[in-house]
């Protein structure tokens, strides 16, 4: 398997969206940023916000686009492009109205699901990228979901979140290294 090289976390720039649902890929890379101490910077050339982990024998970037969701797929390729990092080694973090709260899964490729970040990034990327799926849970019909992820979460589930942000930021390392089996291994068992 490929070692990530770049992880990026989808969401909405702006305090106004901040504290949404939709934002969850936003506090996962904030984690990370947090626990290896690094801070995001304004790339103009990236469309985003930009931190490089150098730490123990890991070096990888982190990513926020900071292009609005619907085109989050521009800044990814742009950072990707530049450092010419494949496909394969990019993780997308993003908010998943198909778990529970609280939930976090890994995988690889796959469609959008109708989220439009995952739709952007697929159209700039291809589909062979790996996925985080931070679970917000549906609010029950299809007509309820743009309120809903735009929606903060309760405190309790703003803390599941969290939760989860946490538990699949440790399992970093195994990814940086490569080792996507260990990886889903550790964060699957947790969840």
């Amino acid at each position: 398997m490929s070692s990530v090289q770049l992880i990026v976390g989808l969401g909405n720039p702006g305090d106004k969206y901040e504290q949404t649902r939709h934002n969850a890929g936003f506090w996962f890379v904030d984690e990370i940023a947090r626990q290896y101490a690094v801070e995001f910077r304004p790339e103009t050339k990236f469309l985003g916000l930009a931190a490089r982990v150098q730490s123990n024998g890991l070096d990888f970037w982190l990513l926020k686009p900071t292009t609005f969701m619907n085109r989050s797929g521009q800044s990814i390729q742009a950072l990707a492009k530049f450092y010419k990092i494949p496909v394969e080694s990019i993780l997308v973090a993003h908010d998943e109205l198909d778990l529970p709260t609280g939930v976090a899964k890994l995988k690889v490729g796959g469609g959008h699901g109708g989220h439009n970040g995952l739709r952007d990034t697929i159209a700039a990327l291809g589909k062979d990228f790996m996925r985080l799926r931070l679970g917000i849970d549906h609010p029950g019909h299809r007509d309820m979901v743009v309120d809903y992820v735009l929606k903060n979460p309760s405190k309790s589930d703003r803390q599941l979140i969290d939760d989860a942000c946490y538990e699949a930021s440790r399992v970093i390392p195994d990814l940086v290294k490569g080792d996507l089996a260990k990886a889903m291994q550790e964060l699957h068992t947790k969840s």
